[in-house]
């Protein structure tokens, strides 16, 4: 796709967060029945919006590596869930404790503690019954069978999950950057790599392009977290959607409180051109996936 001069890269962006939203609602549980009340709290975090900057990067490496038919939506749809599972948890009182998540009160908020706990819960394990639903949707069974297993590598306990229970046991506590780093490698990383690489595998990219995509991903969600990092400390509430200051609240040591702003931006930098090198030298190309990782460095939400 040539884009030109960003053939306006925010209204293409829009477009295709739109898509991902339509996707979304369609893989979104009934409330109804004895459980209406913990579906009700999984759609209420699902419809809550956000970047959906996970299902779109599925979505464009999976076109990115000639990607046919809709065996991706599935896909789409549950690395969301996985990620808005997280947060919901994130948010309880016994991490983080936050009342307002993407501008509006959160789960446990709205629905009680034990329903947010519940519905976090609800929301991982329905992420995979959605995942499962891409065997009637593909002639390659097999790339499905090895993209849910990137997806149940990258979020349990050596991916998403892990990087969550080092964040917790570390809080309040003076830690190297080898252990921010594995944090950050498992807690945010994780999901964006799972993101492009079942986005490549359903496409039928190889085993060396995968392990390239998974690089590249990787450099893209440290330096997506770094630059939360510096949001929390030079960011509006109103654009980034929940309290700043919030890391130095939790007394959570990050990029910043490591080395300061101006050398986490550069980190940004530097991990986001290491991201474009490595797809840059793929022979597979999508401009606004290019587009997408520059716009990563100076978002301001």
């Amino acid at each position: 796709m040539r884009m030109g001069r960003t053939v306006n890269f925010e209204e293409e962006l829009e477009r295709k967060k739109q898509n991902v939203e339509e996707v979304i609602l369609r893989y979104l549980p009934r409330e109804h029945g004895f459980a209406e009340t913990m579906a009700r709290a999984m759609n209420y975090s699902m419809q809550a919006g956000g970047k959906r900057l996970r299902p779109i990067l599925l979505g464009e490496t999976w076109k990115m590596f000639g990607g046919k038919g809709a065996v991706a939506e599935p896909f789409m749809a549950a690395i969301e869930m996985i990620h808005t599972h997280s947060l919901i948890h994130d948010d309880l009182p016994a991490l983080d404790n936050d009342d307002y998540r993407r501008g509006r009160l959160t789960t446990h908020k709205v629905f009680g503690e034990a329903m947010g706990i519940l519905g976090g819960d609800a929301l991982l394990n329905y992420a995979y019954e959605i995942m499962l639903t891409a065997f009637d949707l593909t002639d390659n069974p097999r790339s499905v069978a090895v993209a849910a297993r990137i997806m149940a590598d990258k979020t349990g306990i050596h991916g998403m999950l892990g990087g969550q229970s080092a964040d917790v046991e570390n809080e309040g506590k003076p830690i190297t950057r080898e252990v921010l780093d594995y944090i950050y490698e498992n807690k945010t990383s994780a999901l964006i790599e799972a993101s492009m690489m079942a986005g490549a595998t359903l496409a039928g990219a190889g085993k060396q392009e995968v392990r390239v995509v998974e690089k590249a991903a990787r450099s893209i969600g440290l330096a997506f977290q770094i630059r939360d990092d510096i949001l929390d400390v030079t960011g509006e509430e109103k654009e980034i959607g929940k309290p700043v200051h919030s890391d130095e609240r939790n007394r959570k040591v990050t990029y910043v409180t490591l080395m300061g702003v101006e050398a986490a931006a550069d980190q940004v930098r530097r991990l986001s051109d290491e991201a474009l090198g490595l797809l840059d030298g793929l022979d597979q190309k999508n401009e606004f996936l290019r587009l997408l990782v520059n716009q990563l460095v100076s978002r301001r939400n």
